[in-house]
């Protein structure tokens, strides 16, 4: 569908890789005070991320549950930053914004109640607590790529950019979107085949309902956003073909 894939360069994929391995490094994190501070690296220097390291390096949440905590708590926290920066950006939206944008939140939250069906058909083939954490890890990242993508259009506007962004160009015209949307359908594939027949539809689903998601966003975003949105679900899909299955 997409041809035959080119090595990517590296500006291209910076936000790609990025996105894995924030998500690599949150769970991983859970291993040690050092692998911490290399993740530490990635995250940004918010309150939150840094309230989620200090409980995770704490003795008395080293349990897999204390994990779990931890990051639930800075889901949660995520979560409120994201209704927070919704509720600004709606008040301060152009007119003729509101409604693409109104779009894409509804699309998002209806990608996330299907998502969570879709991780809990995958770890419920895996055996081992680091699945556990896996799985809480994959809950929060989504959560705070959202608000930081509200937290970013929000100051971009509050800073008088109150035009949309310059609509990107169709994926096929873009060589950095076709190559990422070419590794997402390799991992998307590559999944599937791996999944219970059972819960295939539960992976269709998740996927139709993300497609929809990069849809309605599309429009109010530029291409370097695209590609954030794309280079995450390549790595969720990624880590999870990897994951699935495990014991």
């Amino acid at each position: 569908m997409w041809g035959v894939k080119s090595p990517l360069d590296a500006d291209g994929w910076r936000r790609v890789f990025g996105a894995l391995a924030l998500t690599s490094a949150l769970s991983v994190a859970v291993l040690g005070v050092a692998q911490l501070q290399a993740h530490a690296e990635v995250a940004a220097a918010d309150p939150i991320d840094a309230s989620m390291r200090t409980c995770l390096a704490r003795s008395d949440m080293s349990s897999t549950a204390g994990q779990v905590q931890c990051m639930d708590n800075a889901r949660i926290g995520w979560k409120a930053a994201l209704d927070g920066a919704w509720q600004q950006l709606q008040a301060k939206l152009p007119q003729a914004q509101r409604k693409p944008w109104e779009k894409s939140q509804a699309s998002w939250l209806a990608s996330r109640d299907v998502e969570k069906q879709l991780l809990a058909a995958v770890f419920a083939t895996t055996h081992g607590s680091m699945y556990v954490l896996a799985e809480a890890d994959m809950q929060l990242q989504p959560v705070r790529d959202r608000a930081l993508a509200l937290r970013s259009a929000l100051a971009r506007i509050s800073a008088g950019g109150g035009d949309p962004p310059r609509r990107p160009r169709a994926c096929t015209a873009d060589a950095q979107c076709e190559h990422a949307m070419f590794d997402l359908n390799r991992y998307y594939r590559r999944l599937q085949s791996k999944m219970p027949a059972r819960s295939r539809p539960t992976l269709a689903r998740a996927q139709k309902a993300w497609t929809a998601y990069l849809d309605a966003t599309t429009p109010v975003i530029d291409e370097g956003s695209r590609i954030d949105i794309i280079g995450a679900r390549v790595a969720t899909l990624k880590r999870l073909s990897e994951t699935v299955g495990n014991n």
